[in-house]
């Protein structure tokens, strides 16, 4: 930039201008994965949740009925906690007001799962489960992203008949505090099987696939990546898609990027290992260290400098289910 000819206070307020304009936000580094030795183990279990509240982790729902596997940080132990009113399994969780929230999910056996009713409610200061608010009947599904960005919950596509059928680009915002449910703008295309994620104001849905049991239920993987801008309340899709197609991933949003964990696919028996994030700015994929042992169907945790992730299935579909927890270094 030319500032020489220009007088001292214009030529430092153009500096700075330019300064702000190419300023970029810093992307935290991913390390290494290891596994965390810990005294006991979690109850092994997929299609779940992860989630961190206060100092403790939590591992809920999963197929059949599974009890929370609650892991204390400081006495880095694992124990049992209240077993779920009924069976949810393939769920996003949302961490909402202390609670962990539990929407867009399904119940039954395989293929035919039915979507919940009703929001589920799980309270870690009493170890109780209760029944939140009905989900409007022509909007159920399961296997859908869910994210919470100022006070509402956003429930994007999903799949309504179990792995059948049924694929939907549903997005909605629901409010925990009244039970009110808004209809948005549909994505650019429906996918199950995946974790939505949060960056800078936009959701992002990347990975999951349309689950069709009948002709191969870990086809149909999707690359495209579509973004939500919150605020204007537009969809648009990215040029590049993700580098590795599966479904059955994590999802997490750091600060300037996206990061999607782990997976299924039909390209490989063994869950995937690939751990690969989306600079935001950029639009441009990059590759970071894959997982000590790939798996599909938990979530992941940000906590204490460190991505985490427990249980889990170390092969496409649902065996062998996984009781332990890894983790990795974010600088």
């Amino acid at each position: 930039m030319l500032t020489r000819s220009l007088p001292p206070a214009l030529a430092l307020l153009l500096l700075l201008c330019f300064s702000c304009a190419t300023r970029r936000t810093e992307v935290a580094r991913v390390g290494e994965w290891e596994t965390v030795e810990t005294a006991t183990k979690p109850v092994a279990r997929h299609e779940a949740a992860f989630v961190a509240v206060g100092d403790r982790y939590y591992l809920l729902g999963g197929r059949g009925i599974r009890p929370v596997s609650i892991y204390d940080t400081r006495t880095r132990q694992w124990t049992e906690g209240a077993r779920p009113p009924v069976e949810i399994h393939h769920f996003q969780p949302v961490v909402y007001g202390g609670e962990v929230y539990l929407l867009g999910a399904m119940t039954g056996g395989y293929p035919g799962e039915t979507p919940l009713p009703h929001v589920y409610i799980y309270s870690p200061a009493t170890d109780s489960w209760r029944q939140g608010h009905e989900i409007p009947a022509d909007r159920r599904r399961g296997g859908a992203g869910a994210v919470l960005h100022e006070g509402l919950i956003y429930l994007v596509a999903g799949i309504r008949d179990g792995h059948r059928g049924d694929h939907k680009p549903w997005l909605d915002a629901y409010d925990p505090a009244t039970g009110e449910w808004t209809r948005l703008p549909d994505a650019p295309r429906p996918r199950d099987h995946f974790q939505a994620a949060v960056v800078d104001g936009k959701l992002y849905a990347a990975a999951g696939r349309t689950t069709v049991a009948a002709t191969n239920p870990f086809a149909n993987t999707i690359g495209a990546v579509d973004v939500y801008d919150l605020a204007s309340q537009q969809w648009t899709t990215l040029e590049e898609e993700i580098p590795t197609r599966r479904a059955g991933t994590a999802a997490i949003g750091l600060p300037g990027q996206l990061i999607v964990i782990g997976g299924e696919s039909d390209t490989q028996e063994l869950a995937h290992a690939e751990v690969e994030a989306l600079d935001v700015s950029s639009g441009q994929w990059r590759t970071l260290p894959p997982l000590v042992r790939g798996r599909h169907g938990t979530g992941i945790v940000h906590d204490d400098g460190h991505l985490l992730m427990a249980s889990g299935c170390g092969r496409r579909g649902g065996e062998p289910e996984l009781a332990d927890m890894i983790r990795a270094a974010v600088r």
